[in-house]
């Protein structure tokens, strides 16, 4: 890409909006099955392990597919993919609607991860081949994201909606009617592209790269869940080990499933690592900040989702202004930036406490999630911009299992501080009787409900104490936050650095002379 890369023509924009549409349902479709899960396990009678299983089989399968899936459309071709995952997904919503039992749930929960993986790289792989202008690429990916975004935003008050008024699986449907739309525009306005020179796909390195992530992404939710235990520590240690002979296998083979070539172009690496290490953060102050609302605070699930709602709507803002701000600085000026104003927005985080801290919070959250913003667009832009066409379906797989892997890493890491630091600094008033004091360092959630049952000032003094130590746990949490924060910071001021001009810098890789097949 140049500077005489062609402009996108009104078509591209058209296929724009078209695209926006799976992602806005994934975002909707996994914010409204919160809301739904009482009363589905309630009709379903489901038990907590059932529950666990129907929310968490959708990203287990999600993630482990994601870089068959997106080499697979480079191979067949990216619009291809996306209409049988669409379809696939419709079928499989309509299953899970009118599911009778919580095995068949969980079944076609597993079906949706799988059609969920065909989607996002798909999307990003198209956008990648239908904007061949940096600003424009720019502005595609962030107005793509922006609708993911939207779909975290709808997804409460439409399933709030749906739920009053109709039974739990009309929450599922929401999904068919846009697969339906998605499947009779898309091959009318999506181009279709390919790699001309793909071979095979490797069944062993298929089986590999599931045998890698799905153990690792269960072992990380687990010790989140539970706590320190044996079979998770060794899940996350094989799917490692197994990562290992995945990436010595694609080393050897002429068509890898996965092209670690990839790594090697001057700014995929440290892009996507910015990526990587900001999900981790994201995700575990978001796990935090949601306990406090709820278990500090007092809000229910609704309210907190609702308190939400305005650091979801700074980050819109912030991806909306990333490309703009670009085309007059340098983009690595500006990831630098917004990662900054993240680190001063979790040191905002870190002055909330235990009581009237609501206000602070949410402020903090605002001032980061505003931050994120700005590095998310670009990084994106950046990691596709310098992947060779043929290849754009690869890079989004990736791009996308560090999204997933970012969510799994930091729920499990910081969330393990923060319960750390809340058994470390949690004071148990004078007379409490042992078995409840030992329930209470537990976690702030069993401390709060044994207060609960006790008699009294003494379970006003529990609930305060437990109370004040997970405050303590959420400020060690952001603190952190902030220090990785600052160091991707400098990562991404030194690392993505070019000398390219402002409107060149989201251009300046080298790329591949061969060009991905338009059919």
């Amino acid at each position: 890409m140049s500077e005489t890369s062609p402009r996108a023509t009104r078509r591209e924009w058209i296929g724009l909006a078209v695209l926006a549409l799976p992602t806005l349902l994934l975002s909707l479709d996994v914010s409204v099955l919160y809301l739904a899960l009482p009363k589905l396990s309630a009709d379903l009678g489901a038990d907590s392990t059932q529950q666990l299983w129907i929310l968490d089989i959708y990203s287990f399968l999600l993630a482990g597919f994601l870089v068959t899936m997106g080499t697979l459309g480079d191979r067949i071709g990216r619009r291809k993919l996306l209409l049988i995952g669409a379809g696939a997904f419709g079928v499989a919503s309509v299953l899970a609607a009118w599911s009778s039992s919580p095995e068949m749930l969980i079944g076609t929960r597993a079906l949706l991860g799988i059609a969920g993986a065909t989607l996002m790289p798909s999307t990003m792989a198209l956008i990648r081949n239908m904007f061949h202008d940096p600003q424009q690429m720019g502005q595609a990916l962030g107005l793509w994201f922006s609708c993911f975004m939207g779909g975290m935003l709808l997804g409460p008050v439409v399933g709030g909606v749906m739920l009053e008024h109709f039974w739990w699986g009309s929450a599922f449907l929401l999904g068919v009617p846009v697969m339906v739309l998605l499947m009779i525009l898309g091959p009318v306005l999506l181009p279709e592209y390919r790699d001309p020179n793909a071979g095979r796909i490797d069944l062993a390195s298929v089986a590999l790269s599931l045998a890698t992530i799905l153990p690792v992404i269960w072992g990380l939710k687990e010790l989140a869940r539970s706590g320190w235990a044996v079979r998770p520590a060794v899940a996350i240690v094989v799917g490692v080990l197994l990562g290992v002979v995945f990436v010595r296998r694609q080393q050897r083979l002429e068509h890898p499933l996965l092209d670690l070539g990839l790594f090697r172009l001057p700014r995929f690496t440290p892009a996507l690592a910015v990526m990587l290490a900001s999900g981790v953060v994201m995700a575990g102050i978001a796990f935090q900040a949601a306990l406090f609302l709820q278990v500090v605070e007092g809000l229910s699930p609704l309210d907190a989702g609702l308190w939400l709602i305005p650091s979801n709507v700074a980050m819109i803002a912030g991806m909306s202004l990333a490309p703009r701000i670009a085309q007059r600085r340098q983009t690595s000026t500006v990831v630098a930036a917004g990662l900054l104003v993240c680190a001063a927005g979790l040191l905002i985080v870190t002055l909330a406490d235990s009581s009237g801290g609501l206000g602070v919070l949410v402020t903090g959250l605002v001032v980061t999630s505003f931050g994120m913003g700005l590095p998310m667009t670009l990084t994106m832009n950046l990691i596709m911009a310098a992947t060779p066409p043929e290849r754009a379906g690869s890079a989004a797989s990736l791009n996308e299992t560090s999204g997933e892997g970012g969510i799994a890493l930091g729920v499990a890491m910081l969330g393990s501080l923060g319960t750390f630091a809340y058994q470390r600094s949690l004071e148990v008033p004078a007379g409490l009787p042992y078995g409840v004091a030992e329930q209470a360092r537990q976690s702030v959630t069993a401390a709060v409900a044994a207060a609960g049952e006790l008699p009294g000032q003494l379970g006003e003094d529990l609930a305060s104490a437990a109370k004040a130590a997970f405050t303590t746990g959420l400020d060690a949490v952001a603190m952190v936050g902030a220090v990785v924060f600052l160091g991707c910071a400098v990562m991404a001021a030194i690392r993505l650095r070019t000398t390219a001009t402002p409107e060149q810098a989201t251009a300046s890789e080298p790329v591949s002379d061969r060009a991905a097949e338009p059919v």
